[in-house]
């Protein structure tokens, strides 16, 4: 691996990967085990688990036991394992402050019975267990909210209740909440154009561009996220994004702010959805010139401070600081579930108003069906992208937050149920993992609806 490849796996993993499950990958994993992206070694939950492995233990840690951000280390598997827990050691972060506001206690009310739900995964020949899912799926930590109490909860591998996850793609849905609550406080308006907030946009492919398109990604970008190809324009976002000092001969873009004024256009704005990150840092800059604000401090003031959060949330960010509005969110487990519970309430966190309930409402309506049914989701027929949420349309009107290693925030309005994952699963693209999740999803809420 050359100083360049090295100095850009930045966002191979925050933002190349986080792109990956728009590909709807296929995957060779079977039952608990899986092959490892970088090597031949089938790895299974247990035996990659960090703490089973002990890397960064120890004052220093032995040679063979560290993982470094500058060489890479960091994105290999069973490393990432690890590093997920730990991104606040290997890059630079801005914190999300949850203020000086007592934390909300989340009451418990344990159904140890869930572990026993059973469902089918997709294209399977015998059912799994709830429980057997778990493993299946890699997961760091798993919390079940049952008419806003706790009633199932599990941590594992790096992940307990006192410290944070990388919420890669999750983050996308924070952007776009807070955007969806700019339009209603007529700070942003939807129909209007990019270039009439951000100019220095004017010239590139988000210029004539509306907001809700950015916001639903239904623009039409020049911008190849083909991984294989060394030239395509993922890399470039990926070198400017990357907080690392530039090899002496570069001359690209430095910033995240500075990349997406290179983007061309291609094809029509609002003709097919398009599941790209970019869309989510321009929203980001919005956000943030809209308020005169940065991004993780209107994060903090309208939605972290007012969600009884136990802990700070941080982004990651570039090398002025800029926050990863697509991908480098990382917050602690339960947070993210209260998150989830605001949103199931319709906005309301105990007798508080946090986001307008019309918000709300909007998102869930889901967006354009015929504009996400071009983009090839197999697996996913019938959903929906609104505000940067996955609409499921079924029968109990499920929305959710995704992210690539399995990062989800599924929120189950008919059996009145969140479910708040954090995961690190060894392929990127959710399509390998949704076989034995989505459909495990659904099997709790069934079985929570039928024991009401």
């Amino acid at each position: 691996m050359n100083i360049r490849s090295k100095g850009i796996l930045f966002t191979l993993f925050l933002s190349v990967c986080l792109l990956a499950m728009s590909l709807n990958l296929s995957t060779k994993a079977v039952a608990n085990e899986q092959t490892s992206p970088s090597s031949d070694v089938v790895w299974t939950a247990e035996t990659s688990n960090p703490n089973v492995l002990g890397w960064m233990k120890g004052f220093p840690p032995p040679p063979d036991k560290i993982i470094r951000f500058d060489n890479g280390s960091y994105f290999e598997f069973p490393q990432m394992r690890w590093s997920v827990c730990h991104f606040q050691q290997l890059m630079p972060t801005q914190s999300v402050s949850r203020k000086l506001f007592g934390a909300v206690p989340l009451e418990k009310n344990e159904l140890p019975e869930l572990n026993q739900v059973t469902f089918m995964p997709w294209d399977a020949t015998k059912p799994m267990t709830w429980e057997q899912a778990f493993s299946a799926n890699f997961t760091d930590g798993i919390v079940v909210l049952h008419h806003g109490k706790m009633v199932y909860e599990k941590f594992s591998g790096c992940l307990t209740p006192a410290n944070r996850h990388a919420a890669m793609s999750l983050t996308k849905s924070f952007v776009g909440l807070l955007g969806e609550m700019l339009i209603a406080e007529n700070k942003l308006q939807e129909d209007r154009l990019i270039k009439d907030y951000i100019p220095e946009l004017a010239n590139s492919a988000f210029a004539d561009a509306s907001v809700r398109q950015v916001m639903d990604m239904t623009t039409g970008l020049d911008y190849s996220e083909d991984y294989a190809d060394p030239n395509a324009e993922v890399w470039q976002h990926a070198a400017a994004g990357n907080p690392l000092p530039k090899p002496k001969d570069y001359t690209g873009p430095r910033t995240y702010f500075e990349f997406l004024q290179t983007v061309k256009k291609k094809g029509e704005h609002g003709r097919s959805f398009g599941y790209k990150t970019i869309n989510t840092d321009v929203l980001g800059w919005l956000i943030s010139r809209a308020t005169g604000q940065p991004l993780t401090e209107v994060l903090s003031e309208k939605i972290w401070s007012k969600i009884g959060a136990e802990m700070d949330a941080f982004f990651t960010v570039d090398s002025i600081g800029t926050p990863f509005a697509g991908g480098g969110l990382n917050a602690g487990l339960h947070d993210l579930a209260r998150f989830g519970q605001m949103l199931l309430n319709n906005g309301m966190v105990a007798n508080q108003r946090v986001v307008p309930e019309a918000v709300i409402a909007n998102i869930r309506q889901g967006g354009d069906l015929q504009a996400f049914a071009q983009a090839g989701y197999s697996s996913l027929k019938g959903w929906s992208y609104r505000s940067m949420w996955w609409i499921t349309h079924n029968q109990h009107g499920a929305f959710m937050a995704r992210g690539v290693h399995g990062q989800s925030l599924y929120i189950d309005p008919a059996a009145d149920m969140v479910i708040a994952r954090f995961a690190s699963y060894p392929v990127a693209g959710n399509a390998a993992n949704d076989p034995t999740t989505l459909p495990a999803y659904e099997a709790i809420a069934d079985y929570l609806l039928k024991r009401d």
